[in-house]
């Protein structure tokens, strides 16, 4: 796991302002290399903002500059000189400043393209919004909705990249637990193999057996 809060919006920043390689920008940010191709290429992280590792302290310059001379030397992180306080659960959604609260629909938006599985009560918890903004921006009934862009939460600063990231995760795993009972009982009980039954017993009509024959009726065939 790695140490940076923002592993996302890091390779974003690391891939615009330097020449580091994929693999090393995917290993000191956490990610797959195949995700930070996918950043690299638009395809990920649409519409993010790159947050500065330097100005964040998790990454010096020095550093950098040795990535970029040595595509094998792996990125470390610069230790933090302020000790870590662990925050505290919070209960109940999440208090969003009045000038972040035309940004929700955005969010809402990003969800509904990139993470249909998330349930609404975990949107509502995740960035404060309400069940009735999640519908009008999902049906397009929004009285904004001309003007709303799917953008990242955490881009948005309405919540943190490790409250996104778990959020996703536990949607994902129960999908996936969904998907497997659901396929489990649309499979059912197989059919039986067929087996080879012999052929019934056909008794001999009564007035064959009974049949005699005379000399007459045997060698009448040589006459």
């Amino acid at each position: 796991m790695s140490d940076v809060l923002m592993p996302r919006a890091t390779a974003v920043w690391l891939l615009d302002n330097t020449t580091l390689t994929f693999a090393q920008i995917a290993k000191f940010c956490g990610l797959h290399h195949l995700e930070v191709k996918g950043i690299a290429d638009g395809d990920v992280a649409e519409n993010m903002r790159g947050v500065d590792p330097i100005a964040g302290g998790i990454l010096s310059r020095e550093e950098i500059a040795l990535g970029e001379a040595d595509a094998s030397h792996d990125l470390k992180v610069e230790q933090s000189r302020i000790d870590h306080i662990p925050q505290p659960k919070r209960k109940g959604s999440r208090y969003t400043p009045v000038i972040r609260r035309a940004d929700k629909p955005d969010a809402v938006a990003w969800f509904i393209r990139h993470h249909p599985e998330v349930p609404d009560a975990q949107i509502i918890k995740l960035i404060g919004t309400t069940k009735a903004t999640i519908n009008n921006v999902r049906d397009k009934s929004h009285w904004n909705a001309t003007n709303i862009k799917p953008v990242d939460p955490v881009t948005l600063g309405l919540c943190s990249q490790i409250e996104l990231d778990e959020v996703i995760a536990k949607a994902a795993d129960k999908r996936r637990k969904m998907d497997a009972e659901k396929a489990a009982r649309s499979e059912g009980p197989g059919l039986a193999p067929a087996q080879d039954t012999p052929a019934p017993f056909v008794p001999e009509p009564e007035e064959d057996r009974r049949r005699t024959f005379s000399a007459d009726d045997v060698f009448r065939d040589f006459e």
